[in-house]
């Protein structure tokens, strides 16, 4: 059996963040082991408290999962200090990790910060170049880049700039009002549109999450880049489409909807 290993937060309702991961990767038939960057008291109407671990103990994790069950890819989602996001840099290279998808994770769905504002240069000199691909909403791309992204022409060039801190891919999502279901790959200096269905659904609780663990599934399993993305906003619809509808804010997908 393939295993992905996650490198995030603690979701405490369930529908984002290491727990979302865990349901992902199990609903693609793959193994899930996790190392924990910091608990959070959250719900799908915000996010009300965040505890990280201490870096040692972070590197202890990261120790105790490649030492034993070698993980086929790695995602990364939120980690909201330089000092992991160091950790987590110097023991990929240590342990030669493979296929990592790095969600630039900075503000939650609710409009919470997740990551602070001095760790964004580390992320971008330590963690983003080890990446085969990064997958930044456009706040997180706007970030990256220093630009507003207004329009689809902003989304490319923003794309281009990005890739110029990675040896890897970026892959910008779409949404905030701007191509909606449309996502734009860039990988060796190839710009390709993966046009999506626009689902009327408000309950988006995780969907960032969602997206990069299943790009990492396909990954795990031998597909290529663009395989391993259609294939995961193919599965990102289903869970949409299934309606589940839970908590008074924007409610998680159902990740089992094929289960």
């Amino acid at each position: 059996m393939k295993t992905v290993l996650t490198i995030a937060g603690s979701d405490s309702s369930g529908g984002a963040g290491i727990q979302a991961d865990i349901k992902t990767i199990t609903a693609h038939g793959l193994y899930a082991t996790s190392a924990i960057t910091a608990l959070t008291a959250q719900n799908t109407t915000g996010v009300y408290g965040i505890m990280e671990v201490t870096p040692e103990f972070l590197e202890n994790q990261l120790d105790c999962i490649f030492k034993d069950i070698y993980p086929d890819a790695v995602k990364i989602g939120m980690v909201s200090s330089a000092a992991l996001i160091e950790v987590i840099a110097d023991k990929l290279k240590v342990y030669k990790a493979r296929h990592i998808v790095v969600d630039p994770v900075m503000v939650s769905t609710s409009g919470s910060r997740l990551l602070a504002e001095d760790a964004s240069e580390t992320l971008i000199r330590n963690l983003i170049p080890l990446a085969q691909v990064i997958t930044p909403n456009i706040p997180e791309a706007e970030a990256l880049c220093g630009a507003d992204i207004k329009s689809v022409g902003d989304m490319e060039r923003a794309a281009v700039k990005i890739a110029g801190f990675t040896k890897g891919a970026v892959l910008i999502k779409g949404g905030h009002n701007l191509n909606d279901a449309n996502d734009l790959l860039y990988e060796a200096g190839t710009l390709e549109w993966l046009n999506g269905d626009r689902i009327d659904n408000p309950n988006t609780h995780g969907t960032g999450c969602t997206l990069s663990s299943a790009i990492a599934c396909g990954l795990a399993k031998g597909s290529t880049l663009p395989e391993s993305v259609k294939a995961a906003k193919s599965y990102i619809s289903g869970a949409l489409r299934a309606n589940l509808n839970l908590g008074h804010g924007s409610g998680p997908l159902n990740h089992m909807f094929d289960i």
